[in-house]
């Protein structure tokens, strides 16, 4: 179900497990603590995020007795998917007891959650709810409830600025409200340009990103582009991407492994050092000459070109970037 079905049903009762995923972490985020808020939960639920994943401690946790008649919360945040059989049995367990809940919050892509979403059917005393990318509407809505919520006096278009520099981004955006509410006073559009940096280098990773897995960039050109990005500094952080990446490249062929502070110098996180590792291991060499040399001549282009000229060109330029990398 989605956002709207599951805030309905949310009025009248509380589902025993839910699997979220989609696009909107803010709101995902949002709904997994209004769950500890509502169920006073805080000291008591079960956190397995990640690495400290483990079935077994989940398992036993819902099949014990609540202590001081408190709440049992699992709250499971994985980017892979938990196998049907264990998570059958987690969603049992979670119906069984009444004072048991499931959470499961999936960060892999959507495609591949759509096969665990028999397992969370209402007859079964689950339910699924995907959650998109809000529209600028949605996203101002949201940040406003925020804002009441802090009492930050805050017009709507300096929220929609906000949305903007932040690429919107509402799990940074409400971050920065916390810290604008420190002021005491009220938020124009002019305080968010002297007191909030811009994402725009963390969307233009993005955007790359995005390039090499072989999805839609249009979309996220455009918005760079609307946000002040320009052609060169679009063109300049493409070489500097697909360097790095080619770095990655050679140190795993040849050491079997990745180890960015050995590529880098410092240490990435590890979901992103895995990230760029998953992005360069199906590319071969002569696909980075060939990108190479096809940068070189679209910079010179783009460099001797009109300024009225110069957006289309990197529009070109990113797709024949994305050309050249063989599926």
């Amino acid at each position: 179900m989605y956002q709207k079905e599951f805030n309905q049903k949310l009025r009248q009762t509380f589902p025993k497990s839910v699997m979220f995923y989609g696009e909107n972490e803010y709101l995902i985020e949002y709904y997994i603590n209004l769950y500890i808020n509502k169920l006073d939960a805080k000291e008591t639920l079960l956190s397995l995020y990640y690495e400290a994943w483990d079935f077994a401690k989940a398992k036993a946790f819902l099949s014990q007795s609540s202590l001081f008649g408190g709440t049992n919360l699992v709250v499971v945040k994985l980017d892979k998917k938990i196998p049907k059989k264990e998570l059958d049995v987690l969603i049992t367990l979670g119906v069984k007891n009444s004072d048991n809940y499931f959470l499961y919050y999936y960060q892999g892509e959507a495609k591949n959650a759509k096969s665990m979403q028999t397992a969370f059917v209402e007859k079964k005393g689950g339910v699924w709810v995907r959650c998109f990318e809000a529209n600028i509407r949605e996203a101002t809505a949201l940040l406003q409830q925020k804002a009441n919520f802090i009492k930050l006096d805050i017009d709507i278009y300096a929220l929609q600025h906000l949305l903007v520099i932040l690429n919107n981004n509402l799990a940074l955006c409400a971050k920065e409200l916390e810290k604008l509410a420190i002021l005491n006073s009220k938020i124009t559009s002019k305080d968010i340009d002297r007191l909030v940096y811009s994402t725009a280098p963390l969307a233009t990773e993005k955007l790359l990103i995005e390039l090499f897995q072989k999805k839609e960039i249009i979309q996220n050109i455009t918005k760079l582009l609307e946000s002040g990005e320009d052609a060169i500094s679009l063109l300049r952080s493409t070489q500097y991407f697909i360097n790095q990446l080619f770095l990655f490249h050679s140190y795993i062929k040849l050491n079997g492994y990745v180890d960015s502070q050995a590529i880098l110098g410092y240490r990435l996180p590890k979901p992103i050092e895995e990230q760029k590792a998953q992005l360069v291991l199906r590319l071969k060499a002569h696909t980075f000459l060939e990108i190479f040399e096809y940068l070189l001549e679209q910079e010179l282009l783009i460099k001797s070109s009109p300024t009225t000229q110069k957006e289309a060109l990197i529009y070109s330029t990113l797709l024949g970037v994305q050309n050249l990398i063989k599926n």
